[in-house]
């Protein structure tokens, strides 16, 4: 039976009475409702084209043919219990093995990045023996407790901090404790890490890991100073702790120039554990742990059983394989790296445009664009920064949002399908948006305060 077709404004009628408030949707004040894709496209129930520059889950675009032939091919085969022998699992785990270090070696599969990050927690405080972690500023790492008690984005507005938690400035040279005109900002921020250890030493604690995504997105599209990965390993695992990157949001060649982000801090930097999810599925539930065999023994040495009874089905390792058939067959990588440049360089040049964008920065397909009301004291742009998100999609059916702090930072993360077609127009209706705020004497600044 074909599912009944509702109005959207009894698809929100009904979303308010059955569904939780605190799960919010994009533009709670006008929800848009979408009821197909394609590629880097959303449509609405009227037909109406949205241009996705949200999305860093879809990573090979919107319903992609491949993708959903392997799905449906499969689970018309065989969907069961991860805990069956089937060749998916293997011949996907093996698959991912060659885009890493050769260290990072064993895998766990997972449904969620949520799920994979905790299950790295879990790994990290086994294999050595203590509780303490070390977090960065702002950071979120998942909805679990666990997760929540890691991540000072929402343990602030909860609980507060744990005494096993401890954190750790965020390497950010525009707004950060240590500029871009300091000599060395990743050295600074690293030994910031370093004295962090040593407080905790000097309360009788111990490190079991440092625990950050490889580029940090919630603390505003953060770009990681370099040397400062590789610093940090060295004081973290002088102190007998373990590396974890969070790649959630930010693997699977979305940087471009290298399938990892944590690969961007060069060759002599390898995490101990790597956590990745949203892309991995194009949609679908799948997440994983990877890490090294070492950690992995430890881990089992414990002497109960892990399981995960969807993590892993062949079903999902089916999506996985597909997915990055299609990132290697179209050249997504490779196609991340010169629209992201294309972006980036447009993005830059309406800087020099508009007093309120404050900074551009980014890699690949993961660019932030920074409002802020005065250049000099980078005061926050919150409101402006929101109005450009509503007018964007209101003016021009384009699809942003904000992050950072303040929310004062418009992240791009969209498919690594986007075109640089795309790319102009986006930056056209920006310009004309910012110059018509402007032209208007709106008084961005005043509205900011």
């Amino acid at each position: 039976m074909a599912l009944q077709k509702l109005k959207k404004e009894e698809t929100l009628e009904m979303r308010k009475r059955l569904i939780g408030q605190s799960c919010r949707l994009f533009y709670a004040d006008d929800p848009v409702k979408i009821t197909r894709a394609r590629g880097q496209f959303l449509y609405d129930e009227n037909g109406k084209c949205y241009l996705d520059c949200i999305s860093n889950v879809h990573q090979v675009g919107h319903c992609h043919p491949s993708v959903t032939k392997a799905a449906a091919a499969q689970m018309e085969l065989l969907n069961t219990n991860a805990r069956f022998l089937h060749d998916n699992i293997v011949m996907y785990a093996d698959r991912l093995a060659a885009t890493l270090p050769e260290k990072l070696c064993v895998f766990y599969f997972v449904n969620s990045g949520s799920e994979a990050n905790d299950l790295a927690l879990r790994m990290a405080q086994q294999y050595t023996q203590h509780e303490d972690v070390i977090v960065l500023d702002h950071a979120y790492h998942g909805h679990l407790k666990s997760l929540i008690d890691i991540s000072p984005y929402k343990f602030r507005k909860l609980a507060g901090q744990k005494d096993w938690v401890h954190v750790a400035p965020l390497p950010d040279v525009y707004r950060g404790k240590y500029r871009e005109n300091h000599p060395n900002p990743g050295e600074a921020y690293a030994d910031e890490v370093k004295r962090l250890i040593e407080e905790v030493h000097g309360k009788g604690r111990k490190i079991s890991a440092f625990f950050a995504e490889s580029l940090p997105s919630v603390g505003g599209q953060i770009i990681l100073p370099q040397g400062y990965s590789s610093r940090v390993a060295k004081y973290v695992r002088s102190a007998g702790g373990v590396v974890v990157a969070d790649e959630v949001q930010t693997g699977f060649g979305r940087v471009g120039s290298h399938f990892w982000a944590f690969q961007l801090q060069g060759d002599d930097f390898c995490p101990d554990i790597v956590t990745m999810g949203k892309p991995m599925g194009n949609g679908h539930p799948l997440a994983c742990v990877a890490t090294t065999a070492e950690i992995a023994g430890a881990f089992t040495s414990n002497g109960v059983e892990y399981f995960n009874t969807f993590g892993g089905n062949p079903v999902s390792c089916a999506i996985g394989l597909a997915v990055l058939d299609v990132i290697e067959g179209e050249d997504l990588r490779g196609n991340a790296l010169r629209v992201g440049a294309h972006l980036m360089d447009l993005l830059k040049k309406l800087q020099m445009q508009h007093q309120v964008i404050g900074d551009v920065r980014g890699v690949g397909l993961f660019v932030g664009l920074e409002l802020v009301t005065d250049r000099e004291q980078r005061t926050p742009a919150t409101q402006t920064a929101a109005r450009l998100v509503k007018r964007l999609k209101e003016e021009d059916r384009i699809c942003v949002s904000t992050d950072g702090p303040w929310e004062n930072v418009l992240k791009f993360k969209p498919p690594l399908c986007f075109s640089m077609e795309d790319v102009n127009l986006v930056v056209q209706c920006i310009d004309r948006i910012l110059t018509d705020m402007e032209a208007n004497d709106l008084k961005l600044d005043k509205e900011d305060i």
